[in-house]
């Protein structure tokens, strides 16, 4: 009988301690959900170790199509060539980078649990990704024919918007 207790005791504090948890997790992800400006800031610092240009200084333009999508990033100023070479070396690299299925940077900028990002990486190779150079900065342009990796670009691109907050528009 004492045995009987001990385990009955044992589960209930097993439960408690779940519930626990999970009541934890969920206010803690509807605090990043309640302040954006804070989840913005968070994403600005992060974006200054991943990104060589100045975030103050350009723009992001994320337009979505019926194939995909237009990343464009330019310098406020087109005569800014620093920030303009900066942007065109990013975007360079990134590129190739997506190309591959390495969507490490936007990751570690978003989080790995950024909406679109596991599709993209997985079926990266039903990607089209061209990167054209602009007169003050450049674009990606993603098409597919893939309606679920449509989706996921649509997705991707409406969370880069809310998490870069007023460095970011869409197109």
């Amino acid at each position: 009988m004492q045995r009987r207790d001990r385990r009955t005791q044992a589960l209930i504090a097993a439960l408690a301690l779940i519930a626990v948890a999970v009541t934890a997790y969920a206010l803690i992800d509807r605090n990043d959900q309640r302040d954006p400006a804070a989840r913005q800031a968070e994403v600005a610092a992060r974006s200054r170790q991943v990104m060589p240009f100045d975030l103050e200084r350009t723009t992001h333009r994320f337009a979505k199509s019926a194939t995909g999508g237009v990343q464009t990033v330019t310098s406020d100023d087109p005569a800014d060539t620093e920030q303009v070479t900066l942007i065109r070396g990013h975007l360079t690299a990134e590129t190739a980078r997506f190309r591959s299925g390495d969507y490490g940077d936007p990751a570690s900028i978003h989080g790995g649990e950024m909406p679109g990002l596991r599709e993209l990486g997985q079926g990266h190779d039903r990607i089209d990704i061209r990167y054209t150079e602009l007169p003050a900065g450049a674009q990606v342009t993603y098409s597919t024919t893939d309606a679920s990796l449509v989706e996921a670009l649509h997705s991707w691109f409406d969370a880069q918007v809310t998490d870069h907050g007023r460095h970011a528009e869409h197109g």
